[in-house]
């Protein structure tokens, strides 16, 4: 996939960030959202990002826009067909999501629509729900746009990061360096999953993982992953190889 995205971006910059628009459309797009692997799209796009060859503001305004075009017409078929959609037997697989989202909507409509936005299986439905629900669009609008500029960057960061220590020339420190960073990074995303399930312990409904990790264990795990975390993250800083690719990162940023 990313060899293929690098292959477009050579012939050009201007197609890659139309793929782009087009990748956050879709992966906003009701129900079509849950069939393609956006994130992961996302991310390969990010990496694209932090080597260089699409800059960061150029992509970010390119996801913004087909974010927000695949919101409101996810918003827009919800409020038209909201009776077929209701009987139809796909979307009645997802009955249970539905109807949680529903519920989060009707009692924090702002939050629910800004944080769906971030949580892969309820991007492409809360719009849907939202037009369903006969939400009003002043309603619906403000927290869409606060969502649609808030989101590419998340996806495209670990792609960026990536994509920023793809420059650094290959060594043996190097090598080190790398590991550390990924390492670091999936603790830093382990943490705040453990996190943000133990802050809504009492309000998520029992699955397979709370059978593996009740309340009680959560607790422990999620103090053990932070100071991890906090450790990796020194352990990080402190690596010869960092000044270079904070400088990289900064260009990236900057560019």
């Amino acid at each position: 996939m990313e060899a293929y995205l690098q292959h477009l971006v050579a012939q050009s910059v201007g197609f890659a960030l139309i793929l782009v628009s087009v990748v956050a459309f879709f992966e906003s797009l009701a129900l079509v959202g849950l069939l393609l692997p956006g994130t992961v799209m996302m991310a390969t796009l990010g990496t694209l990002i932090g080597s260089g060859q699409v800059g960061l503001y150029e992509a970010w305004l390119a996801a913004g826009l087909g974010c927000f075009v695949g919101d409101w017409t996810s918003y827009f078929i919800g409020r038209g067909f909201k009776g077929p959609l209701h009987n139809w037997s796909f979307l009645k697989r997802y009955q249970a999501l539905l109807d949680k989202t529903g519920h989060a909507l009707e009692q924090h409509s702002f939050a629910t629509v800004i944080l769906g936005r971030f949580i892969g299986p309820t991007r492409p439905l809360v719009p849907l729900v939202a037009g369903m629900l006969n939400l009003p669009p002043l309603k619906f609008a403000p927290p869409n746009i606060v969502g649609c500029i808030t989101w590419p960057p998340v996806y495209f960061l670990p792609g960026i990061l990536a994509g920023v220590a793809i420059d650094i020339p290959h060594s043996h420190s190097s090598t080190v360096f790398k590991w550390a960073l990924f390492i670091t990074v999936v603790l830093i995303w382990l943490s705040a999953w453990l996190v943000w399930r133990w802050i809504r312990s009492e309000k998520v409904q029992a699955d397979a993982v709370s059978k593996w990790l009740p309340l009680a264990r959560l607790r422990w795990v999620s103090i053990i992953s932070l100071v991890a975390t906090a450790v990796s993250i020194y352990m990080l800083s402190k690596q010869p190889l960092m000044p270079i690719y904070a400088h990289l990162l900064y260009k990236v940023i900057t560019r």
